[in-house]
C-alpha cells in the first residue's frame, strides 16, 4: 500500500481522508448516479472535488492545476475513481505542507486570491468533505462528517461562503434547526435528509 502524504493541517488531513474512504465505497454502477449538486451526477461531483484539490495545489506552487475546468465536469472518467482521485489529494496535501502557519496568507484558487493559512487549508477541507458528503449521501454510504469536522469547517464555511455564493458555488442557506453537521450543511445550502 503507497504511504498518504498528509499536509500537517489536521482539518485538510481529516476532509482528505473522509473524500478518499467515500470514494473508495463506490462502483462504476454509482458514477451515473444523481448527487445533492443537482446537475451532476456521481463522477461529475468526483471531477469538480479532485479538479478544486488540484487547483489549491497550483495556487501554492504556481505549478499546473486541472487540465479540466472543474465548474464543468464531463461526468466521463478515463480512470478509476480512486486513481483519479488520490494524485490530487497528494498534490494538495503536499502542497499545504509547504504552506507557513504564520504567513500573513497562502494563495487560494478562490476569491479574494488569499486568504490566512489556516482559512485557505480550511478552505480546501470544506470543499472535500462536502463533496464527500455528496458522494457519500448518493451512494447509500454513511455520511462521512463527523461532528467535529462540521464544527471546524463550519467556522470556515462562514469567513468565505458568502462571496461565492454569488458566483453559484453555494446554493441559498437553509434555515432550520439541527446538530452540528446538518448546521454546517444548512449553511451550506444542502438538505441533510437528501434523496435521489
Amino acid at each position: 500500500m503507497n504511504e498518504i502524504t498528509v499536509s500537517g493541517w489536521t482539518v485538510l488531513d481529516t476532509a482528505h481522508e473522509a473524500l478518499r474512504s467515500t470514494v473508495r465505497g463506490i462502483t462504476a454502477a454509482d458514477l451515473d448516479r444523481p448527487t445533492p449538486c443537482s446537475e451532476w451526477t456521481v463522477a461529475q461531483v468526483l471531477q469538480h472535488a479532485a479538479g478544486d484539490q488540484l487547483a489549491y495545489a497550483a495556487s501554492i506552487t504556481g505549478g499546473p492545476g486541472p487540465d479540466f475546468n472543474p465548474f464543468a465536469p464531463s461526468g466521463s472518467l478515463d480512470a478509476e475513481p480512486l486513481a483519479l482521485l488520490e494524485p490530487a489529494l497528494t498534490a494538495g496535501a503536499a502542497a499545504w505542507a509547504t504552506v507557513d502557519r504564520d504567513a500573513a496568507e497562502a494563495p487560494v484558487p478562490v476569491p479574494p486570491g488569499s486568504l490566512a493559512p489556516w482559512l485557505g487549508a480550511g478552505a480546501a477541507a470544506l470543499d472535500a468533505a462536502v463533496h464527500a458528503w455528496d458522494i457519500a449521501l448518493a451512494t447509500g454510504q454513511e455520511s462521512p462528517l463527523t461532528a467535529g469536522l462540521a464544527r471546524d469547517l463550519h467556522k470556515v464555511a462562514v469567513e468565505i461562503v458568502e462571496p461565492l455564493r454569488r458566483f453559484g458555488a453555494y446554493a441559498a442557506p437553509i434555515d432550520a434547526p439541527g446538530d452540528e453537521i446538518a448546521d454546517l450543511l444548512h449553511y451550506l445550502g444542502r438538505d441533510p435528509a437528501w434523496t435521489a
